[in-house]
């Protein structure tokens, strides 16, 4: 029984957010699989789960504020034949548990599929104990985990959809926050490990991913203008990584960017590199994102501005580096 989706649910969703709309589509996922066990610290509201909890008390477990135990309960549940998510805020889930998540998710394998809500510079006005730009680094280490970033609200929902069915581990880090830009306006085909192409362009390649892809796709808007055309590609999941999406284009293109709301150093960047290292020849790549530092806090428009996340600085950093 697929997900029921369509432009009032997508419009809702954008609207309340990908937190949200995680929260809200586990009401619809239990449908499909009854075995569906979510676990969470404390973050019942935070992480839309109230009326899920409510509903279905037997399939929901609050441990409090234990994270590491979080990941050993899972773990234990996992063992018994649940389909076991955890959540809580993302420095929480990947940063605090992580020996548990090595041990127990890569190590013995069992699959947990783990949910980092808040993730990147979202909570900037509680600072860089809640902001979180190393759990993509933290986790590309780890083997045997999946990696994924939604663009917006309805990738939340597909990718909750697919971890659960993925045999492995996974962990989705969720950023922005309500009134999330749309990128999917209708239903689409999502696969673990599978890059979407956003838009067709010649030249240049900006990768993205998470809410950042909204503002890759507004930068190439305003390139074109200056008969620039570049491609966006969705790269939604960082682990596997798209190796042959990456390969194909550089075959063609003559500069690569990637713009993450993590640290420049083991994130979406990182990976890319990791490919382009193994070529001959390939296009040079600049990377966008928190240059491997913690800056005081502020909103979340201010610090994506203040760490050139922003349109302005795709469009800049294209056209200075175009032609070099």
């Amino acid at each position: 029984m697929p997900l029921n989706i369509d432009e009032k649910k997508i419009k809702l969703w954008s609207t309340i957010g990908p937190r949200a709309s995680f929260g809200m589509s586990a009401l619809d996922l239990i449908k499909i699989f009854p075995k569906l066990m979510i676990l969470t610290c404390d973050v019942s509201t935070s992480a839309g789960l109230d009326r899920f909890r409510k509903l279905h008390t037997n399939n929901y477990l609050d441990l409090g504020i234990a994270e590491q135990n979080l990941i050993g309960v899972a773990a234990g549940m996992a063992s018994e034949g649940y389909n076991v998510v955890t959540t809580t805020f993302a420095p929480f889930q990947v940063i605090r548990c992580c020996e548990q998540i090595k041990v127990n998710a890569g190590y013995m394998k069992q699959k947990i599929s783990m949910v980092g809500i808040a993730s990147g510079l979202v909570l900037g006005n509680l600072g860089f104990t809640h902001c979180c730009i190393e759990d993509i680094g933290i986790m590309r280490s780890i083997p045997n985990i999946n990696i994924i970033s939604p663009a917006d609200s309805l990738e939340t929902i597909k990718a909750f959809e697919a971890v659960l069915k993925s045999e492995r581990s996974s962990y989705i880090r969720i950023t922005g926050a309500q009134n999330n830009p749309i990128v999917y306006d209708q239903d689409y085909k999502f696969e673990i490990g599978k890059a979407l192409k956003l838009v067709e362009g010649e030249e240049v390649v900006i990768f993205s991913n998470g809410s950042l892809v909204s503002e890759a796709i507004n930068a190439s808007k305003e390139l074109k203008k200056e008969k620039i055309n570049v491609s966006v590609i969705n790269m939604h999941t960082v682990k596997p990584i798209d190796r042959e999406t990456i390969i194909r284009e550089a075959k063609n293109s003559k500069l690569f960017i990637s713009i993450e709301e993590h640290n420049i150093i083991g994130g979406l960047g990182s990976a890319i590199a990791d490919v382009l290292s193994e070529l001959d020849h390939h296009p040079k790549l600049i990377k966008l994102g928190i240059s491997d530092t913690y800056s005081k806090g502020g909103s979340y428009d201010f610090l994506k501005k203040k760490h050139g996340l922003d349109k302005e600085t795709i469009v800049n950093t294209v056209k200075k580096n175009l032609n070099e």
